[in-house]
């Protein structure tokens, strides 16, 4: 067991109102660079989906927010929302994901009545205490409000080498004493004494660096003698233990359970007993040789099992939960102040790109509030694009009028040549740009306001995990001159929604796969191909979540969006494409053979007076590679251009 501090603390929070102790504990026993992750779980009874728990995931993310009040300044503090069937099995994967070395809990303390054969702090607790693959601290609260003694009492062993680290943290961070209690039976002599108290002292030398004072009692009940001294203390911190005979000899008070349980029942008697707050720790359990040398010899055999229970966890269930857990609404991003400092901690840049093809009667309104709000106002956008695709109309010199940046994007990466296209224009906007996030929003929308950026941004500064964030939206259409809600839309539900759960069922949680607001770190953008044309979000997607699995992706609700919208052959046109991007990914993944009968041309029927004939066009998507492949992009990169 290393003596380092903790570097990555989990806080499982049922009330977030009440975290403010175990907040502040947590980041006094955290090593100074180290991260707490405050954790939400909302639970979804059996028989209901996952995602379900949508909207209460939204809502946990909220109360979460408020904790963010009582870190103390120079404490990096995150918060995460998991859904599942039971909260101990969220926790567990959470700490598993995350990599934590400790999970701090509250406790409120036992029901009255409980009968032995029940779970001794709570079931959550219990269930994680048997599994967990970190240490564990319980604290039953009582307040915290000023702490200028801390109470140990110790036995030895790795739980109470545990509970004087803590309590040596504690007692540094909070410039308070630790009191180190060790309890003898009554009438030892004094040479037994004096060997008791060098004992101690040695104890201390090795687990402990602030102010600590040894303090030998003795006393007939060990448990009687803890509480008289925890009177004089603010906060008492106790190692799990197993009592010693003569201890399982003494009478088990009402309430309590037998001795031997997960923390054993002396902790557990002072946590409900003492006056003030107690916190109960307990180290994972280090393997016996036997057990690691009969661990190593399964080893193979173990990771054989674990592929076989992944591939058959049901995807239905993980999308379910995907959705409920990583489905947002910008609202939760709307404090920008808030986005800057996680920006600045993290050290990251973000680049706004706006791809530009005839959008003169929408552009100049575009940038001119991205400027002022995201840039000026408050620099949460460090850099912004407009890389237009050869507009035959007043574009450029809008948006350059406008204080932006114009490129063209036939003059980038020229000896690559250039195709038609959005997807061209994205993919060489990676080359044009710097920031660690890229930030994509179309500019064909009438109605624009700053959450189509700061939305997708908002996951990926606030969870590690998220690296590709989607929009959506309603998207009322205009036919006729008149605006009608719902209408939009068409090719995501014919098209590309079929195919996603026929193919990649995966995906099947993405609302609108192919809309035009997205972002993503540049570290996956620059290691997926792009699709020059119509077929960019869907290879996006099914490229991305290859990469970085489900988890790693995220939506957003973007409320509302009314843009301009195709005809009905243009949407022909985009299916053909995207149907064949569709079977193209699943020729390569070995899935399906279809990409060659396909083909790449369509037949469009003419019709007029005395005319009736089929146009012949072509219509394919090129592919571009990863710009990480492009040695320019390279250079770019090294040189810091």
């Amino acid at each position: 067991m290393s003596a380092r501090l903790p570097e990555r603390i989990l806080i499982p929070l049922a009330n977030p109102r009440t975290a403010t102790d175990l907040v502040r504990i947590g980041a006094s026993v955290m090593d100074r660079s180290g991260v707490l992750v405050a954790l939400g779980i909302v639970e979804i009874p059996e028989g209901e989906p996952l995602s379900e728990g949508a909207t209460r995931a939204r809502h946990a993310r909220r109360l979460l927010q408020q904790v963010l009040d009582f870190v103390p300044e120079g404490v990096e503090l995150r918060t995460l929302v998991r859904i599942g069937r039971r909260a101990a099995e969220g926790i567990l994967e959470t700490a598993a994901e995350e990599d934590v070395d400790l999970i701090v809990f509250g406790w409120s303390g036992m029901p009255g009545g409980r009968r032995r054969a029940e779970a001794v702090f709570s079931p959550t607790i219990d269930a994680v205490v048997r599994d967990a693959p970190c240490d564990i601290a319980v604290v039953k609260q009582r307040g915290m409000n000023e702490v200028h003694r801390i109470l140990v009492p110790v036995r030895g062993g790795p739980h109470a080498e545990l509970a004087l680290r803590f309590a040596d943290a504690l007692g540094r961070r909070m410039d308070a004493d630790v009191g180190v209690m060790h309890v003898l039976p009554p009438n030892v002599g004094n040479e037994v004494h004096a060997q008791a108290e060098r004992a101690l002292r040695a104890f201390i030398h090795r687990h402990a660096r602030g102010r600590s004072e040894p303090l030998v009692r003795e006393a007939i009940n060990v448990r009687n003698a803890i509480l008289r001294e925890a009177e004089t203390a603010d906060l008492l911190v106790m190692g799990a233990s197993i009592l010693s005979a003569s201890e399982m000899s003494q009478p088990v008070p009402s309430g309590v359970s037998a001795p031997g349980g997960l923390f054993g029942a002396l902790p557990e008697h002072i946590a409900q007993k003492a006056r003030t707050t107690v916190v109960v720790v307990k180290t994972r359990e280090a393997p016996t040789r036997a057990a690691f040398e009969e661990a190593a010899r399964q080893a193979e055999t173990l990771e054989s099992v674990d592929r076989a229970a992944e591939e058959r966890r049901s995807v239905a269930a993980r999308v379910d939960r995907w959705f409920a857990e990583s489905n947002y609404h910008h609202g939760e991003f709307g404090d920008l102040r808030r986005l800057c400092a996680l920006k600045e901690h993290q050290g990251v840049t973000v680049s706004l790109v706006l791809p530009t093809l005839n959008e003169a009667a929408t552009v100049g309104p575009i940038i001119r509030t991205a400027r002022t709000e995201l840039m000026e106002r408050l620099p949460l956008v460090d850099e912004l694009l407009v890389i237009d695709s050869a507009s035959s109309d007043d574009t450029p010199a809008i948006a350059e009028r406008e204080g932006a940046r114009v490129v063209q994007h036939p003059d980038v990466l020229a000896r690559y040549g250039s195709f038609r296209g959005k997807g061209e224009a994205l993919w060489k906007s990676l080359y044009e740009t710097s920031g660690d996030i890229v930030v994509w929003c179309d500019t064909d929308v009438q109605d624009w306001e700053p959450r189509m950026a700061y939305g997708t941004l908002g996951p990926l500064l606030t969870e590690s995990r998220i690296q590709y964030v989607k929009g959506y939206y309603q998207r009322p259409i205009v036919e006729g001159g008149v605006l009608r809600e719902g209408g939009g839309g068409r090719v995501t539900e014919l098209v590309a929604r079929p195919l996603i759960n026929l193919f990649f069922p995966e995906l099947s949680g993405m609302i609108q796969p192919l809309a035009g607001e997205y972002a993503g770190r540049r570290s996956l953008l620059e290691q997926i191909p792009f699709f020059t044309g119509y077929a960019v979000e869907i290879g996006h997607l099914i490229d991305a979540i290859e990469r970085v699995g489900l988890e790693g992706l995220g939506q957003v609700d973007l409320e509302r969006r009314v843009h301009r919208n195709q005809e009905l052959e243009g949407l022909s046109r985009m299916s053909f494409v995207i149907l064949q991007a569709v079977m193209k990914r699943l020729e390569e993944r070995r899935r399906a053979h279809l990409f060659a009968e396909l083909g790449s041309t369509m037949k469009l029927p003419r019709s007029g007076r005395e005319h009736l004939s089929l146009e012949l066009i072509e219509l394919a998507d090129q592919e571009r590679p990863p710009m990480i492949r492009i040695p320019e992009y390279l250079e770019r990169r090294r040189s810091g251009a």
